[in-house]
């Protein structure tokens, strides 16, 4: 018996080889070559796409909108230009492209949500997760249709009892972990809570910030047997959002030629979030061969999205010599209103089978069946107003005098019922072998998916090929891609009117990814190199408008495009122990809409360069420290909504960020043994000092239009980010 052992950093799951040789020898004999594992480990794939990120890493991030995505922004190929939300854009795609699932179970995020100041907490508990498995692109056919990425996160089963909390100026959260002695039984029970009030209270104007938001999970478990187990995860958040803003003064433009924006408000801004998940899943393992799973689940989301909202504003601009404000300045004012509301139920079941044959073979099928109910309510409209006329308005003889009609800027409105069902199944094989002396690795395979609503099927192959050569120097290279849909849901068929297309079909991706993984030492510590290479062909595409967060679609798939880039990060023990990253990507991504030409789509990322680090002095290794630093070129997202996108392209301010966070560990877990008393219940006790926007950089996330009447010029008023914010945070464990 010949035996390789291989390190667990490895990032392929073509770890396991088993060949059978024969010799010719007096006797024949036949020897198994086989990889050893050092453990178990958790939430393991067969997709060689994937990203593994560490949960402990996502505890200890400093990041406002949550600690999994925040530590995702920091990868190449994902960006986001806003720290208050959790939602990202991966390679050019939109927020709504990204698949998120727990447990192998899909999830879905809110629907309305306009603004990043509104979203909350995340789904994903950090201190619920066992492993965070990621793919940028090219992911393997058992994940669903959507065109950019697929977030996979894995809860864990606690081993004994466990108290752990953490208490902060934004919030807390309590976490409690059983285990029964046979460990047959586990559950593990969360509750958070935050308030962000404190840091909207940077931002630059003078508004008042209500916002809560508070959620429960449970993780529960029972193992009848070594063969036979079920478990049931239980959902249930409730955000509430209230603003009443006063006034704000903005000043933008160039230094030759500074423009400042006074703007008074009247009325308030209220919303609500409710969001439900249940899922029941059994698993039986009949052998060491076959791995059968059953998941139903079922998904409720309430959301009431409500504001009236008046502005008066004048524009004052300065002379470009004496740089004194000119006497004359113009004014002008609007009003936003909307009471939108919108009920979504997803419930259906899911099967999934797994088949190894061997060691180095697993064949996987699955079906799942949604029944869907949406409800959707939308009366939202804007009026601008600029001295005395309603923009826009029809053009008039100033010779007799008369006046503009009363029209709105836009208005939706829209009384949506729909209540489809989803069919779906995929098939996929993989495979490990050697080539010669080169390991291969292959996975293909193909998913299918029908929806009632539009009465579209659409076909989805995909393939992943992995050689690693018998070289001298740890080379992996990787090729995947296939057909990737953009199934449309709730946003994709609603129109800029307010209703529902039911032609609507759903937006294609053809995909191709190269990569290379080199893995090294220096200093006498591992370090991998990931270069990715991609293109996507796009067709069937659904223009749309970046409104803040929120995307709005056109309605109509007369649009196509195209989009490439090259993502490298560089990965490992920067400092001795723990891991670090620098990241740096190019993207571009362009569409064709009615065949008047290539222009950048709302999401074009261009250049982009992030870093995640840790670090820890020598001397005094309880004293620690983290770093997010983020830059990023300005999306072109900046023009008004419901405009040609041809006559605006208003490319944002660049993103540039960094968050720090210091701590100061107490009592250690490895340290246990030495504590007595009551401090010995401790199994971690630390102190932390979160500096959130360390350079207090006034970022943009949108612009604000308003239009000077003299003149028929529209001026883009940046909507700053938040400022710099200091949080002490408290973190203990029992």
């Amino acid at each position: 018996m010949k035996k390789l052992v291989l390190p667990l950093s490895l990032v392929v799951p073509m770890l396991i080889f088993s060949q059978n040789r024969k010799r010719d020898t007096a006797e024949k004999v036949t020897d198994i070559e086989a990889v050893v594992f050092q453990k178990k480990v958790v939430g393991r794939t067969n997709d060689i796409t994937n990203v593994r990120i560490s949960a402990k890493d996502a505890q200890s991030v400093a990041s406002i909108s949550g600690g999994i995505e925040g530590l995702l922004k920091t990868l190449p190929s994902v960006n986001s230009n806003t720290e208050l939300s959790s939602q990202y854009m991966v390679r050019g795609g939109n927020y709504d492209e990204n698949l998120i699932y727990i447990n192998d179970i899909e999830i879905y995020r809110p629907f309305l949500i306009r603004n990043s100041q509104q979203e909350g907490m995340s789904i994903i508990n950090p201190d619920m997760v066992s492993a965070v498995n990621f793919s940028a692109g090219g992911f393997e056919p058992k994940y669903g249709d959507k065109m950019s990425s697929a977030l996979n996160i894995y809860y864990r089963e606690p081993e004994k009892f466990e108290l752990s909390g953490e208490a902060s100026l934004i919030g807390g959260r309590l976490t409690a972990g059983l285990a029964s002695k046979n460990k047959k039984l586990t559950a593990l029970f969360s509750g958070r809570y935050r308030n962000t009030n404190l840091v909207l209270n940077t931002l630059n104007e003078d508004t008042d910030f209500n916002p809560t938001y508070w959620d429960f999970q449970s993780y529960i478990n029972y193992h009848f047997n070594d063969k036979f187990s079920m478990s049931f995860i239980g959902y249930y958040s409730k955000n509430d959002y209230e603003m009443v803003p006063k006034a704000k003064s903005v000043t933008f433009g160039s230094l030759n030629q500074p423009i400042t924006v006074n703007i008074g408000y009247r009325g308030q801004e209220q919303d609500m979030y409710k969001n439900m998940m249940g899922t029941f899943s059994m698993n039986y393992k009949p052998s060491d061969k076959w791995k059968l799973t059953l998941d139903s689940f079922a998904y409720q989301n309430r959301e009431k999205e409500y504001y009236s909202i008046s502005s008066g504003y004048e524009i004052q601009t300065f002379d470009p010599v004496t740089q004194s404000p000119n006497p004359s300045f113009d004014g002008g004012g609007q009003i936003e209103h909307a009471r939108n509301d919108l009920f979504v139920r997803t419930y259906g079941t899911q099967f999934r089978a797994k088949f190894s044959p061997n060691i180095n073979t697993d064949i996987e099928v699955g079906f799942k069946y949604e029944k869907e109910n949406l409800n959707d309510n939308t009366n939202e409209w804007k009026l601008v107003d600029n001295a005395g006329y309603s923009i826009p308005r029809p053009i008039d003889d100033p010779r007799t005098g008369g006046t503009g009609d009363l029209n709105l800027f836009y208005h939706i409105a829209g009384k949506n019922t729909i209540e489809p069902s989803r069919l779906s199944a995929y098939a996929q094989y993989s495979r490990k072998f050697y080539w010669g002396a080169s390991k291969v690795f292959v996975n293909a395979g193909a998913r299918v998916s029908n929806w009632s609503f539009n009465k579209e099927t659409i076909f989805s192959p995909r393939f992943q090929f992995a050689i690693k050569p018998d070289w001298d120097t740890d080379m992996l290279f990787k090729l995947s891609g296939g057909v990737y849909y953009q199934a449309p849901f709730y946003k994709e068929i609603k129109d800029l009117d307010g209703n529902f297309n039911s032609n609507i079909k759903s937006q294609r991706s053809m995909q191709l990814i190269l990569a290379n993984d080199y893995e090294f030492y220096m200093y006498d510590r591992p370090f991998k190199l990931t270069t990715e290479a991609y293109y996507k062909k796009m067709d069937d595409l659904i223009p749309y408008y970046m409104d803040n967060v929120r995307i709005r679609y056109s309605g109509k798939n007369n649009a196509s495009g195209y989009a490439y880039g090259i993502d490298t990060r560089l990965f490992g023990e920067f400092v001795p122990g723990v891991d670090s990253w620098l990241s740096a990507s190019y993207a571009r991504v362009y569409e064709n809409i009615d065949g008047r030409g290539d222009i950048p789509r709302p999401t074009d990322q261009r250049f982009r360069f992030a870093m995640f680090y840790q670090d820890y002095m020598p001397k005094f290794p309880s004293m620690r420290v983290n770093l997010t630093l983020v830059y990023a070129m300005g999306l072109p997202n900046g023009a008004p909504v419901f405009t040609d996108p041809y006559q605006y392209q208003r490319t944002l301010p660049s993103y540039k960020r960094v968050d720090l966070g210091l701590s100061k560990v107490f009592i250690d877990s490895k340290d246990k043994k030495n504590r007595s008393g009551f401090w010995g219940n401790f199994e971690e006790l630390t102190l932390g000092v979160q500096v959130f926007n360390a350079f207090n950089i006034n970022n943009t996330v949108a612009n604000q239009w308003i239009t000077d009447y003299n003149t028929n010029v529209m001026y883009p008023v940046p909507v700053r980010l938040t400022g710099r914010f200091f949080n002490v945070k408290l973190e203990f464990k029992l």
